[in-house]
């Protein structure tokens, strides 16, 4: 079940150049779902908890957003003010974290934690970038779905943070992109989603 927990964080430079947190931000309105999405069925377990479960178990999790029972172990933190967007998420999670890799993932993404990995692993081999990101399907890079430098996004985030966004925060860094398939960049915005979401499970 998850947890909240607070305390003081360890420096950044006791752990190692490729340590990772993730960042899971599931505080959006959902207007187009008509509810939370990241609580919707996708087979037996909630959307979020597809997206937990599949993420490396060494990386500690933050999720932005309102506390709820999970299946894995994380810290809850609410975004200032409460549905005040994707870079106000940031800006509450970012100093709980104690690694320089944060992935930073949509909470509505549930097979998002597939390519998650893989961007570290980009961003580790290319020093002279701040980031790497998902381009999906259609072209679009996807913020929610990227690798960072922690120092870089800290560096990066406004103040405040609120209603930033978080495609300005990507203007000011410098970014790799690579594709990802479908579905692992599929979000759940509307009830058509849920259902695609679904038929990726059916055998």
């Amino acid at each position: 079940m998850s947890c909240l927990r607070g305390g003081d964080n360890a420096g950044v430079s006791d752990q190692p150049p490729d340590a990772v947190t993730a960042l899971v931000l599931c505080g959006g309105t959902a207007r187009r779902f008509g509810s939370d999405k990241t609580r919707a069925l996708l087979g037996d377990r909630p959307l979020l908890d597809h997206l937990l479960g599949n993420l490396p178990s060494d990386w500690p999790v933050v999720c932005v957003g309102p506390p709820r029972p999970t299946t894995r172990d994380v810290r809850w933190v609410r975004e200032d003010p409460p549905g005040g967007g994707p870079a106000a998420a940031l800006a509450a999670a970012l100093p709980l974290v104690a690694t320089p890799v944060v992935v930073v993932l949509g909470g509505d993404m549930p097979y998002a934690a597939g390519p998650a990995p893989g961007l570290v692993a980009r961003l580790g081999a290319n020093p002279a970038v701040d980031a790497v990101a998902c381009r999906d399907r259609a072209g679009r890079t996807q913020p929610l779905l990227a690798a960072y430098r922690l120092e870089a996004l800290t560096r990066t985030l406004p103040e405040p943070a609120a209603g930033t966004p978080l495609m300005r925060l990507l203007d000011a860094l410098r970014v790799e992109t690579v594709d990802a398939h479908w579905p692992l960049t599929l979000d759940v915005d509307t009830p058509q989603d849920l259902e695609a979401a679904r038929h990726r499970l059916e055998p």
